[in-house]
């Protein structure tokens, strides 16, 4: 799933800004062109995008920085459900 994440997220960074050169570990709030409403919007992506809901203790800014940490929370919350439906 790391490469469907990887490539959903960066395709919804440059929709929003095509003209960024973004690397997948660049800090897209260091940056300067992300604000608090595209950084709900990525919250809201996240959650539509890949079935999940990010609980309150995850939102946190470092888990938005990049598309590798991006990338890592999908993992990381994906994970759980999968083992859970088994049991």
């Amino acid at each position: 799933m790391s490469d469907a994440a990887r490539v959903e997220l960066r395709r919804f960074i440059t929709a929003k800004y095509p003209t960024i050169e973004l690397t997948d570990d660049q800090d897209i709030f260091a940056l300067g062109f992300v604000n608090s409403l595209f950084a709900m919007e990525l919250v809201m992506f996240v959650e539509k995008t890949f079935d999940t809901r990010i609980p309150n203790d995850e939102l946190r800014l470092d888990h938005f920085r990049s598309v590798n940490a991006m990338v890592e929370l999908v993992h990381r919350l994906s994970a759980p459900t999968s083992q859970a439906s088994g049991a």
